[in-house]
């Protein structure tokens, strides 16, 4: 068999394998976003099982440990955070989703109510972006290494 005619066959499916593989790396993860999810996943069925006069161990049990407890004077509450991130290829995040469980318990640990919060629930503030003066000069690194010569 001639070169020419083995040539001629072969480029055809090489061609084919090349871009069926480049195409198979397209869809294999190298997007740019990806999504990912933080804290607890606060499922409806898990939510559901919570009923008021629970008990604190059968909380545990279903919903696990709190992310953050917090002892007011007759009640306690349990604080489950969930968060659902998009994470671009260069490292940013935005918030997609957020909800918040709280549960309740009384001073026997019983369940006394349970609270859903998302982010329409909260309230947004400005963060003060003066600065408090303080006392001496700002000086650069060379200002103060002349100033101390």
């Amino acid at each position: 068999m001639p070169l020419r005619t083995v040539t001629s066959r072969l480029f055809p499916m090489t061609a084919a394998v090349l871009v069926s593989l480049s195409l198979a790396a397209c869809g294999s993860g190298m997007s740019l976003t990806q999504s990912k999810a933080r804290g607890y996943e606060i499922s409806e069925d898990a939510v559901a099982q919570i009923r008021v006069g629970q008990s604190a161990a059968l909380v545990t049990a279903v919903l696990g440990s709190p992310q953050v407890t917090n002892s007011f004077a007759t009640e306690t509450a349990w604080y489950y955070l969930g968060e659902k991130v998009q994470q671009t290829a260069f490292g940013m995040e935005l918030s997609k989703e957020r909800t918040l469980l709280v549960v309740y318990f009384d001073k026997k640990n019983k369940v006394v109510d349970t609270e859903r919060l998302g982010v329409k629930d909260g309230k947004s503030f400005s963060i003060e972006s003066r600065r408090t003066p303080s006392y001496g000069q700002d000086r650069t690194f060379l200002e103060s290494i002349i100033s101390s010569i």
